[in-house]
Parts: C-alpha cells; structure tokens; sequence
C-alpha cells in the first residue's frame, strides 16, 4: 500500500506506471488533458477527467471514485493543479513530473482513441 499526502507530492514516470498498471494496482492513473491531447495518445488503463471539467465542479469518472489518484497532463503543469483540486475535495491524489512527455521519453506505451500507437501532442 502506497501512503499519499494529498495534493502536493509528486511521483516519477516509473512509480506512477508501478502504482497504476495491472489488475490490482492500487492507484488509479488520471488523464487531465484536453479530449484532442487524448484522443492522440494516452497511458493505456488510463481514465480521462479534463481538468477544465474538473475546475468547474465536474465528477471524476465512476472508476477513479474512491481510489487514489496519480494525475497526469502533457508536461505536469496542469496534474500539479489538478491534484490540488481533488486533494481540496478529499481525495487522495499525487501527479506525475514530467507528464505524459515524460512518460513516452521513458519508453511507456501511449495509445490512440482505437487502441493504436499514440502521440503526444
């Protein structure tokens, strides 16, 4: 069991990845980005909450309910202020340095709206 102190640490490609892959991870790995920056390529198991939805009152999807959270953007600017917001509202929540570029540089798959090789934009 990870211990979280929410809103304000932050967690490297490979802890994130070790925290949110496979059927019983314990930690749920959030997408924050846009739904183009998405639909371009993604961690797979990733679930997709807008941080422009999330800033205006939006829910998390049903899956990431409950569970701790590793936050994710582009660079790590936008999951920075995403955690905070979910950790303001109770949740557990940590973000990703670097982002989703990051996450591709260390040679982490990242997956299109079908399934396929996916960019970052």
């Amino acid at each position: 069991m990870f211990l979280f102190r929410s809103g304000g640490d932050r967690v490297t490609v490979d802890d994130a990845r070790r925290r949110t892959q496979g059927t019983d991870a314990p930690s749920v790995l959030l997408d924050v980005r846009e739904q183009g920056e998405w639909d371009a390529g993604h961690a797979p198991g990733a679930l997709h909450a807008p941080l422009s939805r999330l800033a205006t009152g939006g829910a998390l999807p049903a899956a990431a309910q409950g569970r701790p959270l590793v936050v994710i953007c582009r660079s790590g600017n936008r999951s920075q202020q995403a955690a905070k917001l979910l950790a303001a509202r109770g949740a557990e929540a940590v973000d990703v340095k670097g982002g989703m570029q990051a996450w591709a540089a260390a040679g982490h798959l990242v997956v299109d709206e079908r399934g396929n090789n996916g960019s970052i934009a």
